[in-house]
């Protein structure tokens, strides 16, 4: 008889659980077709992350004073939606560079569009996309990453690569069902690019992204993740890990930045927080699955970590209504 075995994402590895439960959302997608000189410029979208590779040619992204060249070997992430430039680099745009936003797009279906851009002379194709990442695991580790990720080309990034090629060989062929192959692979991307960071950048596997890869830090987060309304105490965590109360709550704060229990409460209502945003549950409901008896008491739990009433929360916008005013 053949074994069951866990996947690798269980609560014994919580990075592999913060890439698993990504939920990309309201995603938007773009091909263009650009020819020198072209300039775009692409204006902040809070909420979102905006990733850009080039699959021919070449160009320039600016952000925030600094100049990238991007190459067919490139992939970049702006993961809190800043408001960008992407311009030709021989030659560089000659005149003021207009909005993305007020290009015409041809759409072939809800999430994917391609603009066609430019002047005459040497052409340049990229994917580019906008992307919603809604679970509060997945926004907290965007909140961590520095302003721009250049992905950098390596062995452990060839996947990622192959996805692109992928990706640029739909955008090429232009054959029935492309729109869904190309967004599927998008997101799959946004995964891989990701991952590549965690592999790639040392400021990942500090403070809290470091504490998830903690053999037993990250498995008590990797616990309270998957079980917020839990009634969750210090002594509980540490009998799970097999470890002292005093030696876990000391290591637990010592890596992660704050006390367990406050942790605990800050993932309570960070979960709380997403799902009022969804708009289809209530105050009540969503306190009694936080584990809180009192709506009162989960409301003033609430606005201490959020910072406003659980009643103010709306569902936000979709990315293409923010992108094109849909």
């Amino acid at each position: 008889m053949t074994a069951t075995v866990a996947p690798p994402w269980t609560p014994s590895d919580a990075v592999g659980e913060a890439l698993h439960v990504l939920r990309m959302n309201g995603t938007f997608y773009c091909a263009s077709d650009l020819r020198a000189p072209f300039g775009l410029v692409l204006p902040p979208t809070p909420g979102c992350l905006w990733f850009h590779m080039v699959t021919s040619g070449s160009a320039t992204l600016v952000v925030g004073g600094e100049e990238i060249t991007l190459t067919p070997s490139d992939v970049v992430l702006l993961p809190r939606g800043e408001g960008h430039e992407l311009r030709s680099i021989h030659p560089p745009p000659r005149t003021s560079v207009p909005n993305v936003m007020d290009l015409p797009h041809t759409w072939y279906g809800e999430r994917y569009a391609t603009i066609t851009y430019g002047g005459d002379g040497a052409p340049t194709t990229m994917i580019c996309g906008a992307v919603r990442l809604e679970h509060p695991m997945a926004e907290r580790l965007v909140e961590l990453m520095p302003d721009v990720v250049h992905v950098p080309v390596s062995p452990l990034t060839a996947r990622l690569h192959d996805t692109l090629r992928l990706i640029a060989l739909e955008v090429e062929e232009t054959r029935p069902g492309g729109e869904a192959v190309i967004t599927r692979l998008a997101d799959v991307l946004v995964v891989q690019m990701l991952r590549a960071w965690l592999a790639h950048d040392p400021t990942a596997r500090t403070g809290w992204l470091g504490a998830l890869t903690d053999p037993d830090i990250g498995r008590a987060l990797a616990l309270v993740h998957a079980d917020p309304s839990r009634d969750w105490t210090v002594a509980g965590l540490a009998r799970e890990l097999a470890l002292s109360r005093s030696t876990f709550a000391a290591r637990f704060t010592a890596l992660v930045g704050e006390p367990v229990m406050a942790y605990v409460t800050r993932w309570r209502m960070l979960v709380a927080h997403d799902r009022l945003r969804a708009g289809d549950t209530t105050v009540a409901a969503v306190a009694s699955a936080m584990g809180y008896r009192s709506e009162a008491a989960f409301s003033r739990a609430f606005r201490r970590v959020v910072g406003t009433p659980p009643g103010a929360v709306r569902a936000r916008p979709r990315v293409d209504e923010l992108l094109l005013g849909a």
